[in-house]
């Protein structure tokens, strides 16, 4: 898959561009992303009562790049996912030590807002998530919630995000059909346009291509290797083959620290770490 080719604007071939209100949605979305998107994690200690579960984790994840975080079950991959845009608030007896810094906003700052930082920052999780709701409904939802209310530019977003996922033309015959009756893939497709259509900073993607089909697994990845041409993407996946064909960086965990962090080229073809060997080379998965 080639990587750094412009083709981003490919996958929205075809979207109207010439009205006004079409122009305004596009310079909002511009002014509202941060030219140095960056997330800087500092010294990140989770625990769930007595358990240590991410050790003195300290990362810079850039946007434009896909990041991929490999390493075996139980390391820690998923809680370090769900740290960056909050969504382990919910685990009982959970203390959290440190800093998430998301373009200098630190996200565990008492006086952080959590609808802005998950505005800034969408999860596409294992299995698609699909709102009991119309397809329509799922892509507007987010928007809805940040005070969008005109109905001419909700039209506008749901086509937009729909074409920019490829799922336009499956879907926009019964777009007011429940979002439950398309298959897997599908779902998956949808939960994506959905968490785009806010405009995030960063895309968490966790285990995004495992319940899927070989053909729906491709389709997310080639939508990722062409989004990365505008967000920042960071992977959880077991797949080390799928890290190989996608990703600028990779970091390994184990046992809930980082072992090793690098370009997927110099961390695949020449690993320093003694962990690091032994997991690409398949002692232990």
């Amino acid at each position: 898959m080639e990587k750094g080719k412009s083709v981003f604007g490919h996958i929205f071939k075809g979207f109207n561009r010439s009205s006004q209100h079409d122009e305004d949605i596009s310079l909002a979305e511009e002014c509202n992303r941060a030219e140095d998107a960056v997330i800087k994690i500092e010294n990140l200690n989770i625990y769930i009562r007595n358990n240590h579960i991410l050790k003195n984790v300290n990362l810079t994840l850039h946007d434009k790049k896909i990041t991929c975080i490999i390493g075996p079950s139980g390391c820690g991959k998923t809680t370090l996912l769900r740290s960056i845009n909050r969504m382990i608030d919910t685990t009982e007896h959970l203390r959290v030590e440190g800093r998430v810094l998301v373009s200098g906003e630190d996200i565990y700052d008492h006086k952080a807002e959590i609808t802005h930082i998950r505005k800034k920052i969408g999860l596409l999780s294992q299995r698609p998530t699909p709102l009991p709701m119309s397809i329509y409904d799922n892509i507007t939802y987010g928007c809805r919630i940040h005070g969008v209310r005109s109905r001419k530019v909700l039209d506008a977003t749901v086509e937009k995000y729909l074409k920019g996922v490829n799922l336009w033309e499956e879907v926009k015959d019964r777009l007011h059909s429940p979002a439950s009756a398309l298959s897997i893939g599908q779902q998956q497709r949808l939960c994506l346009a959905r968490g785009l259509a806010v405009e995030p900073q960063f895309i968490l993607a966790d285990e995004s291509t495992s319940a899927l089909d070989p053909i729906s697994s491709k389709h997310i990845e080639d939508l990722f290797a062409k989004l990365r041409e505008r967000y920042g993407i960071i992977m959880v996946t077991h797949t080390l083959r799928q890290a190989l064909r996608i990703a600028d960086y990779v970091v390994f965990m184990y046992m809930g620290e980082v072992i090793e962090q690098g370009t997927a080229e110099e961390l695949f073809k020449n690993p320093q770490h003694e962990l690091t060997k032994q997991y690409l080379s398949g002692v232990f998965s």
